[in-house]
């Protein structure tokens, strides 16, 4: 029904191809609309009028963040808590052609960033001020005749700056999508799914259908859900009409439940007649399964108990910025899976849809956040002053679009909000709560608090939350159930620990607090060159270690869970320095992906799988006292060897999760071993590195779909002759790619290095380095990588 423009030729064999197959089309179509943009860093009001000239216009595809192809500087009005990278006002436009104008079509929207305004043929459609929700146009009443040039034209202001208390990035960086209906359709997430009664024996589906209609014809609902292979498995042709709603009930037998574990989905496709005439066709993804918070006893998933183990996670994808990418998504989703995580923090705003569509596939629990403030701004130029006129519209959006993902466990209405300190909080605490409980009353809403003391804080007072949310404060968890009686509870923000990945400071045992407290904004006397020790002990003020935290939160069955801060590093908020630090230190992982050596006293404790970690690296001065460490599991002790003698065994007490020992430095090999019933159950080994030798490659998706936007990932490590990791490696490596095919970031994981993430070139940093290349079209990408003094290494990519 809609299609973009594609050349005299290729538009009259796609007007012949639908008008062939027509009959055949569902009455509903929808077009992804992310390519063949149009655009300007650059404002001038004639931009919304068709028929300019574009020429000077950059040709890009969506999703597409402006910011992050800029420079790091100190001077951009972000400041380096916004990832000291620019903002700025912005243009898109792009031409397409309606084949059919029997039907209602809209432009729908996934987020923008920030302060968007629409027009189409030179009419002004509206403004959207919140950059992280979803939004659409109606845009028939102004289109041209069938066959005919359409012209919408975006403008993106986020040039008043700072807006964010971290990295937004610019411009349209989600899906944008064309759809065209019949006059009478389900709404914009029109259909509501939920499963109030589940079990492995039998479920009940509800559905509830919100549909425009035109004309007073009968209108007649069949709605059908397929299993994982294609199987329809329910039908149901029954609705009932309430308040101008339709719902129906429908039973699956035997089901399978989605669980962390084993994430089934269902697909649910309803068909709408009006007057025997099918006029439309929606189909949504869901999952059957019940879960439940309980006062004493934590979480239960499918009625099996289960400790919510969470990262809070950023919008940003680290060297891509915020423009979202599936691929990258998903890589990250697969390390946090592997560290043995199961839920995310969306932090502190919805997401994109496609993300927690691989929520929903890979088996992450999620609390989806809508507000960092209220009416109280935290920023000069943040989300306050939108709150009043728009908070409703856009609370309501974040739950329509996403309460069918079976992932979406948990509303949060606000994080460290302001008002939990006056009792404004208590009116505006209740007003958010009725407005999600009047689209969706099958999850709990809560709230992330900070005050942890009830007496004085009035969200909490406001007796509206289903589910207390407890930002940091551990101290509390002891005595919860005392100072909240009846009352469920979930560690909703923890830690704030910081580490650089791959740097060491001693003693590793005494805890640093950087800053030391709210009366420095940057820590005093920190390292010259922006580490940060990764011995999991320096955190911010108000935060802990990681393996404190965890012994709080593991002891107390009623706490529900936790979500660390971070899972990844994330650009702005980069405590604890200055500039040149752009980025963040709190993630279990950098931003390029690599994991810092927390993650696996996590994966020690949050999976089954044997783990032994040994570390820091193995090159110091002779005779230089260094802090071994081990993170092990289904195990009893560690032995640690220097050069094949024993320096002894070891064995973890209740409250910490790792074993250590001071060992003066000799060259050579420090070997670990764990036993279970004095039988060897792994092996690590760490040698002293020589010089650097060659670059060691390794790919992700080594196989990319062009026209899905995939990217492959290409890990680089300096070694030595031997293959041992160089520790202290930091040269240029620039990539050369033969084929079709470009570098779409790169990064090293080092939250201080202001080379732009968007070049083709970077440095090593402690010895790794990312890069990530997409393929433009069919064939090979022969991807070079060259290091000074170093020989270049090659690998291939396929794409399709």
């Amino acid at each position: 029904m809609i299609r973009e423009v594609l050349g005299l030729k290729g538009l009259v064999v796609l007007m012949c191809l639908v008008a062939l197959m027509g009959s055949a089309q569902s009455p509903r179509q929808i077009t992804d609309f992310n390519k063949g943009w149009s655009f300007i860093l650059d404002d001038d009001s004639n931009y919304a009028q068709p028929g300019i000239d574009t020429k000077k216009w950059r040709e890009l595809n969506l999703p597409h963040d402006w910011s992050i192809e800029g420079q790091f500087d100190s001077t951009h009005p972000a400041r380096n808590a916004g990832g000291a990278l620019p903002g700025g006002i912005g243009w898109y436009r792009k031409t397409f052609i309606v084949t059919a104008r029997d039907k209602k079509h809209y432009i729908e929207f996934d987020g923008v960033h920030r302060n968007s305004e629409v027009w189409i043929n030179g009419r002004y459609l509206g403004k959207w001020p919140y950059g992280y929700t979803a939004f659409r146009y109606d845009l028939t009443p102004w289109l041209r005749p069938a066959g005919q040039l359409n012209t919408v034209a975006v403008r993106v202001d986020n040039s008043q700056q700072p807006n964010s208390r971290w990295y937004t990035g610019s411009g349209i960086y989600r899906d944008v999508r064309l759809v065209a209906t019949s006059k009478t359709a389900i709404k914009h997430w029109g259909s509501f799914i939920a499963t109030p009664d589940a079990s492995s024996n039998r479920a009940t589906v509800a559905i509830e259908h919100d549909v425009n209609q035109e004309g007073n014809g009968a209108l007649k609902f069949v709605s059908a859900i397929y299993d994982a292979q294609g199987r329809k498995v329910s039908e149901a042709d029954i609705a009932t009409k309430r308040n101008q709603k339709y719902y129906q009930t429908l039973t699956v037998d035997r089901p399978q439940l989605w669980s962390t574990d084993r994430p089934y989905l269902y697909k649910m496709v309803t068909r709408v007649y009006q007057d025997d005439k099918w006029v439309d066709e929606y189909t949504s993804t869901f999952g059957i399964r019940y879960f439940n918070f309980d006062v004493d006893n934590g979480f239960s998933l499918n009625g099996k108990y289960l400790k919510i183990l969470g990262v809070c996670q950023h919008h940003d994808l680290g060297a891509l910025g915020a423009a979202f990418n599936v691929s990258a998504a998903k890589r990250q989703l697969r390390i946090l899976k592997e560290m043995g995580v199961n839920a995310i923090r969306m932090a502190h705003n919805p997401p994109a849809s496609k993300l927690l569509d691989l929520c929903d596939e890979m088996g992450f629990l999620v609390m989806d956040e809508s507000f960092d403030m209220w009416a109280k701004k935290k920023n000069k130029f943040d989300y306050f002053s939108d709150f009043p006129e728009w908070h409703k519209r856009d609370l309501e959006h974040m739950v329509k679009r996403d309460r069918n993902h079976p992932s979406v466990i948990i509303w949060s209405i606000g994080n460290e909000i302001r008002e939990q300190f006056d009792s404004t909080g208590i009116s505006l605490t209740r007003e958010l709560v009725r407005i999600v409980k009047d689209l969706d009353t099958t999850r709990p809403v809560t709230c992330a608090l900070s005050e942890s003391d009830p007496a004085k804080n009035y969200i909490y007072q406001s007796g509206a939350l289903d589910l207390v949310g407890l930002n940091y404060k551990i101290d509390s968890y002891k005595d919860f159930q005392k100072n909240y009686p009846g009352v469920k509870v979930i560690a909703s923000e923890n830690v704030s620990g910081l580490a650089s990945r791959g740097h060491y400071d001693m003693p590793s045992d005494s805890l640093r607090l950087w800053p030391s407290s709210s009366q420095f904004k940057y820590v005093e006397n920190g390292n010259p060159d922006y580490t940060v020790s990764a011995y999991d002990n320096v955190a911010a003020y108000w935060g802990v270690t990681h393996e404190n935290n965890w012994w709080q939160v593991k002891r107390y069955r009623y706490m529900s869970g936790l979500f660390v801060w971070s899972g990844f590093d994330f650009l702005g908020e980069p405590v604890p320095y200055p500039y040149p630090a752009r980025s963040s230190y709190y993630g279990v992982i950098d931003m390029a992906g690599f994991p810092k050596d927390v993650y696996y006293m996590y994966q020690s404790e949050w999976t089954t799988q044997p783990v032994l970690h040994l570390y820091p690296h193995w090159n110091w001065k002779h005779g230089q006292v260094v802090d071994v460490k081990a993170y092990y599991n289904n195990a009893d002790e560690v032995e640690l060897f220097l050069n094949g003698k024993s320096l002894g065994r070891k064995t973890k007490i209740d409250t910490a999760f790792h074993v250590m020992w001071r060992v003066p430095y000799e060259n050579g090999e420090l070997k670990a071993v764990s036993y279970k019933n004095k039988k060897q159950v792994l092996t690590k080994v760490i040698r002293t590195a020589g010089a650097a030798h060659h670059l060691e490659l390794s790919i992700e998706n080594k196989t990319i779909d062009s026209r899905k936007n995939e990217l492959a990932f290409i890990s680089a490590r300096v070694v030595d002759k031997e293959g041992n990791l160089v520790p202290d490696a930091a040269q240029l490596v620039k990539v050369n790619i033969n084929g079709a095919g470009v570098v779409e970031g790169m990064d090293n994981g080092n939250p201080a290095d202001t080379h732009s993430l968007k070049d083709a070139q970077h440095h090593i940093y402690k010895g790794l380095l990312l890069a990530m290349v997409k393929g433009l079209k069919p064939g090979t990408l022969k991807v070079t990588l060259s290091a000074e003094g170093l020989p270049p290494a090659t690998t291939l990519v396929i794409v399709k």
